[in-house]
C-alpha cells in the first residue's frame, strides 16, 4: 500500500532525546519555533494594521492571506537553489529577508498595496529557505529519528502558532501594530543571527548541492521548472504530496467555517476561539502520541486509519452539534493530522538525492497554497447547504483521500538514481509541513 523502508532498520523506534542530542536539528528545531511564532505575530499584526488604515476587511483579509499563494509560485520558479547554494547561507538569508520587510512595515508608512507587494516578494522566497531547512535535517538525522524530527516540529509548530496569535494580541494592545512588527523583525533577526553563527558552514560535497548547474542550464528558472516537472511527473512522488496535501487542504475549508458556524448557531461569546483551538490541541497530542509510541511500520500502517479519523468525525456537523459535541469532534479531527508522520519515511526515500531541497520546498508550497484555497471553496459551497453541511462535505472529502490511498501499490522496484533505504542523506539518500 504505502512504500516502506527496509526491515533491518524499519522495527528501531527512535526517541526524542536522541533526536535532539543532534546539534544541528536542535540549532534548526529551536529557531524554527520561534521563526514560526514570529509568522504568526507578522501576519496578524500587519492584518490589524491594514484594517486600521483601511476599514476594509476584504483587505485586512488579504494581508492575512497575501504570504501563501506567492509560495506555489516561488518553488515553482526559484526551487532548485535550495539544492544550489550552501544551507546557511541561504537560511539565515531567508531570517534576514523577512526581518528586513517586517522592519520596512514597522517603520516606513507605505501605500497598502506596496506593504502587501512586499509581503509576496517574501513569500516567493520563502520556499528556498525552507528547503534547504528541511534537505539539511534529512542529513542530519536517520532512520525514525528523521520522523520523529517531523513529530517534533509538528508539536513545535502547533504551539508556536497559538503562541504567536496571543503574542500578537497583546503586543498590538500594549504597543500598537508597528511597533509589534517590530518586535517579529527582532525575533527574526535573533533567529539569523543563531544560525549564521552557530550553523557550520558546508563544502558543495557536503550538502550535495551542484553549484553553477542553474548556470549551465540556462538559469535558475529554467532549472527550477524542470526540477518541479521531474518530481511531479514521477508518480510515487506525486501520489505521496497529494497525499500530504488533500486532507489538510478539506480540513482547512471545514475550520473556515468555524466562526460562522459558531455565530449561526448563537454559541457564547468567545467559543469560536476555543473552537478552532481544538484543532492545533488534537494535533499536538497526535503527534506526541503516534511519535513517541508506535513503532515505524505501525506509524506507516495507520495513516489509512488516521486520515479517515481527519474526516469521519467533521461529518458529524451535518447533525448541527452543540459546543460540547463540536469540540471533541474537532479535536478527534486535529488528532488524525498525525497521519502525515507515517508518510514521511516513504516520501524521502521516492525523492532523487539531487532535487530533496526543491522537493521539500514544493510539498510546503503545495499545502499552504490548498489550504488557502479550501476555505473559499468550502465557503462558496455553505452559502448554498448552510455550515455545517459544507463542514460535513469537508470531512466527508478527507475521508474519501483514505479510500484512494488504499487503492495504491508499492512500485515493482525502485527508481534509478533514488534513494532505497533509511540512512543519512549523504551516504544513500537524504529529508519537515508546515507549515508549515
Amino acid at each position: 500500500m504505502i512504500p516502506t523502508a527496509e526491515p533491518a532498520q524499519g522495527n528501531h523506534r527512535a526517541t526524542y532525546r536522541e533526536v535532539l542530542a543532534e546539534p544541528r536539528f536542535r540549532l534548526l528545531f529551536s529557531t524554527r519555533a520561534v521563526a514560526i511564532t514570529a509568522d504568526s505575530l507578522r501576519i496578524t499584526t500587519f492584518s490589524v494594521l491594514v484594517f486600521s488604515a483601511t476599514g476594509s476587511a476584504l483587505l485586512s483579509a488579504l494581508a492575512f492571506g497575501i504570504g501563501f499563494i506567492p509560495q506555489l509560485f516561488g518553488s515553482l520558479l526559484l526551487g532548485s537553489l535550495a539544492d544550489q547554494l550552501p544551507p546557511r547561507a541561504l537560511i539565515t538569508g531567508g531570517y534576514a529577508l523577512t526581518c528586513a520587510a517586517a522592519l520596512l512595515l514597522a517603520l516606513v508608512r507605505m501605500p497598502v498595496v506596496a506593504s502587501l507587494g512586499v509581503v509576496a516578494l517574501v513569500a516567493l522566497a520563502t520556499p528556498v529557505f525552507h528547503g534547504a531547512s528541511s534537505r539539511l535535517v534529512a542529513q542530519c538525522l536517520e532512520g525514525d529519528a528523521y520522523v520523529l524530527g517531523r513529530s517534533l516540529n509538528n508539536i513545535a509548530a502547533s504551539g508556536a502558532q497559538l503562541f504567536g496569535l496571543a503574542l500578537g494580541g497583546a503586543a498590538v494592545a500594549a504597543l500598537g501594530p508597528h511597533r509589534a512588527l517590530a518586535v517579529s523583525a527582532a525575533l527574526y533577526l535573533g533567529c539569523a543571527l543563531a544560525v549564521r553563527i552557530r550553523l557550520p558552514r558546508l563544502e558543495p560535497g557536503e550538502f550535495g548541492g551542484t553549484p553553477g548547474s542553474a548556470r549551465s542550464d540556462g538559469g535558475a528558472v529554467r532549472a527550477s521548472l524542470h526540477g518541479a516537472g521531474l518530481l511531479l511527473r514521477e508518480r510515487t512522488v506525486r501520489r505521496l504530496m497529494l497525499a500530504q496535501w488533500l486532507p489538510p487542504a478539506f480540513v482547512a475549508g471545514a475550520e473556515g467555517l468555524i466562526i460562522a458556524y459558531a455565530g449561526g448557531h448563537h454559541f457564547a461569546p468567545g467559543w469560536y476561539a476555543a473552537l478552532m483551538g481544538c484543532l492545533p490541541v488534537g494535533m499536538l497530542v497526535g503527534d506526541l502520541l503516534v511519535g513517541r509510541l508506535l513503532r515505524p511500520p505501525t506509524r506507516e500502517r495507520l495513516v489509512v486509519p488516521l486520515i479517515a479519523l481527519m474526516g469521519l468525525p467533521l461529518a458529524g456537523f451535518a447533525a448541527e452539534p452543540g459546543v460540547g459535541v463540536s469540540s471533541c469532534l474537532l479535536l478527534l479531527c486535529g488528532f488524525g493530522f498525525a497521519y502525515g508522520l507515517g508518510l514521511q519515511r516513504p516520501f524521502l526515500d521516492a525523492l532523487p538525492h539531487d532535487g530533496q531541497g526543491q522537493a521539500f520546498g514544493l510539498l510546503g508550497s503545495g499545502g499552504t497554497t490548498l489550504q488557502g484555497v479550501g476555505p473559499a471553496c468550502f465557503g462558496s459551497v455553505a452559502a448554498g447547504i448552510g455550515t455545517g453541511g459544507a463542514i460535513a462535505l469537508a470531512g466527508g472529502a478527507a475521508a474519501l483521500t483514505a479510500g484512494w490511498i488504499l487503492t495504491w501499490h508499492p512500485p515493482p522496484s525502485p527508481v534509478p538514481n533514488h534513494s532505497t533505504g533509511s540512512g543519512n542523506g549523504t551516504e544513500q539518500h537524504a529529508r519537515s509541513s508546515p507549515a508549515q
